[in-house]
């Protein structure tokens, strides 16, 4: 084992290799005996394919570049294809193309230049239509799903709607051909589901200013023989009950997450005859998260099966996939090295498959048998890039708060097979910071960090008051304290680490992108802990985002964030980074994408432009092409760089791999 310096080891894990790792397989579903799912390519501008697993476990991209399938619904988007498997014919998909946001159709077994072909129109008014959680219904032959619609110039002018679509064509280049299933309105809906004996549809609405997680209501309506939706009504939740999906059991009952406990379980409750719902039973009362945030729409945390079970993910902090039986409460996990599992699942008859990675393997497609217990990777199977002894090494930690409160952590230390730092000398850490904020860091292999670690450079990952995963209290924390609890529970995780001699007082940097680029930058503004940041894609100036500067989604988010801005403007500018940058010392980075509707470029050139002159040195990094999310892989890899760049700056490494940073000051 040879001694050097930390941050000067040489590494395996290139920024090129991480970009191209990025992303993960997202929204499986079956089609026949077929397995499908949409998968990223970094190294084809960032756009979404679409890849299936055909029964002979051969993967093949279903459509080739430049089809890209992913929804803008909300901005984030959603489930943006769906499919029918037709006897006489095969597959027939439906799936949103993102760039133009219009729904297609595509029957990949019909033959030699088999091309899809549009369902929706192209439409003038501001963001035009868009379309998300699409189910095909071959015999009404319709699509149903979520359309959202600009009704007028500014990001609010938006209106969300169940919609039906026709298979045949007919609505590509007619709107009046779209038929809206149901006039009851709410601000943002899911897409409706159709009971087994398919008499009614079930979906899921909320209002401004609620956010999902804030509180939902579960919608009811009859389905009439001509497919109208009659007598639509609220049958669950509420302005204090968070339901973030609902469905149905082969059995025609109605099964749903709520969080009416503090924390989200799994329900179910029968229909009457006259469509009212009988009070809700806990299929499994634990205090344990069986739901999450719905940041997109068409997320799933469980599945039905034919013979009454429910697939479930479900967990505290990290998450497992289960099978639960709820006649008898009984839940037997799937075995095997997962620690996350996202919020999609895909039922073919006994068998469940889902996306899940772990802490030394990435996201895969993991199939479930429900009648062996076995589970086992059937699709984008995790390969190692590297010497696995190259990745690094997770420490579950809680560190103790302000008040006593707990704050839950994942610490990387830095770990590298060939290389050790000298005897007394402390590593540098970064703190990174997830999005949301009503998110979480899970606890699976992520290049990025192995990228610092494999280094010399030990990486902090914060599930700050406000994170998901550890129930409804813990996530209000945050409630009107954003910019404070975040950054508090951040500070207190560098500073406890620095005190217990796991990392240099002196070498601490702060880094996070979206809500974490917020907390990254009022971290600067209100701490003096860190030597440097990493500012990407941030909300910079809150007031701007209450007065129209983003999306319609999240423009009332800041109501439970920091509170409503008509109550409490002074807090808005007391919190905003952008307000104090005279209190910013240390040097920083900023990294944005031009094309970003949800923290808009103004934002950051706002506090740039208060920066400069003030003799704190900075640089700026803006990327054409690229939203909220960086996606492309020459984007990925530059960041990337760019971000060990500015700690081989301040932190003194020894290192000439990567390039300089214009600095400004």
């Amino acid at each position: 084992m040879e001694t050097a310096a930390h941050g000067s080891w040489p590494s395996p894990v290139g920024a090129a290799l991480a970009a191209a790792h990025d992303g993960r397989p997202e929204y499986p579903g079956t089609v026949g005996d077929e397995l499908w799912w949409t998968a990223p390519r970094p190294a084809e501008g960032g756009r979404r394919a679409l890849v299936r697993r055909r029964a002979d476990g051969t993967e093949e991209t279903a459509l080739p570049a430049p089809w890209n399938v992913r929804s803008r619904v909300v901005e984030y988007g959603g489930r943006p294809w769906a499919a029918a498997d037709r006897p006489e014919g095969g597959p027939l998909v439906v799936f949103c193309h993102f760039p133009d946001q219009r729904l297609y159709a595509y029957e990949p077994d019909a033959g030699p230049g088999a091309e899809p072909r549009p369902l929706t129109p192209v439409f003038p008014v501001g963001g035009g239509l868009r379309w998300v959680d699409p189910v095909v219904h071959p015999d009404r032959g319709e699509v149903w799903c979520v359309l959202e619609e600009s009704t007028g110039p500014a990001p609010t002018d938006v209106r969300r709607v169940p919609a039906a679509v026709p298979l045949d064509g007919s609505a590509a280049g007619d709107r009046t051909a779209v038929r809206e299933l149901t006039a009851e309105r709410h601000r943002f809906v899911t897409g409706p589901r159709l009971s087994p004996d398919g008499t009614r549809a079930t979906w899921i609405g909320w209002d401004h200013p609620r956010m999902p997680w804030d509180g939902t209501e579960v919608l009811l309506a009859e389905v009439a023989p001509d497919g109208t939706f009659r007598d639509a009504r609220t049958v669950a939740g509420g302005p204090a009950e968070s339901i973030p999906q609902a469905d149905w059991d082969a059995a025609g009952r109605l099964l749903l997450v709520s969080d009416r406990t503090g924390w989200w379980n799994l329900y179910r409750a029968s229909v009457g005859e006259d469509g009212t719902l009988s009070e809700p039973v806990a299929l499994c009362p634990r205090p344990e998260e069986f739901g999450g945030p719905l940041w997109k729409i068409g997320h799933g945390w469980f599945a039905p099966l034919e013979n009454g079970l429910v697939a479930v993910v479900h967990g505290v902090g990290t998450t497992s996939l289960g099978v639960l039986d709820p006649e008898r409460g009984d839940l037997v996990d799937a075995v095997g090295p997962w620690t996350e599992w996202a919020p999609a699942l895909a039922v073919h008859g006994t068998r469940v498959t889902g996306v899940a990675a772990g802490p030394y393997s990435s996201y895969e497609l993991v199939e479930l048998d429900t009648r062996t217990g076995r589970a086992r990777v059937v699709g984008a199977a995790h390969t190692d890039a590297v010497d696995p002894a190259y990745y690094p090494e997770p420490r579950l930690r809680t560190f103790p708060g302000p008040g006593g409160r707990e704050i839950h952590a994942q610490v990387y230390p830095p770990r590298h097979p060939a290389f050790t730092g000298p005897a007394g000398e402390l590593p540098p850490y970064v703190i990174r910071v997830h999005g949301g904020p009503t998110g979480h860091a899970p606890l699976v292999l992520d290049l990025e960090i192995a990228y610092f670690t494999s280094r010399g450079i030990g990486v902090a990952e914060v599930n700050y008051g406000g994170s998901t995963g550890y129930g409804r209290e813990y996530r209000e924390r945050l409630r009107e304290q954003w910019g404070v609890v975040d950054v508090e529970d951040c500070a207190a995780v560098a500073t406890a680490l620095a005190a217990e001699g796991t990392a240099d007082p002196a070498r601490l940097a702060v880094s996070g992108g979206s809500a974490g680029g917020w907390t990254a930058a009022a971290s600067l503004t209100g701490t003096d802990v860190y030597a440097c940041g990493t500012i990407v894609y941030p909300v910079l100036d809150p007031r701007g985002w209450a007065t129209g500067e983003t999306h319609d989604f999240e423009s009332r988010y800041l109501d439970g964030l920091i509170g409503p801005f008509d109550r409490v403007p002074d807090r808005y500018e007391e919190r905003s980074p952008v307000e104090h940058v005279d209190r910013i010392t240390a040097p920083f980075l900023l990294l944005q994408g031009l094309d970003d509707v949800i923290c808009p470029p103004a934002q950051a050139e706002r506090l740039l432009a208060r920066a400069a002159g003030r003799g704190v040195p900075h640089a700026y990094l803006a990327f054409e092409g690229e939203g909220h999310g960086f996606r492309g892989a020459d984007t990925l890899t530059r960041a990337l760089e760019a971000e060990l760049s500015l700690y081989v700056t301040v932190f003194g490494l020894d290192r000439t791999d990567v390039p300089d940073l214009e600095y400004r000051t």
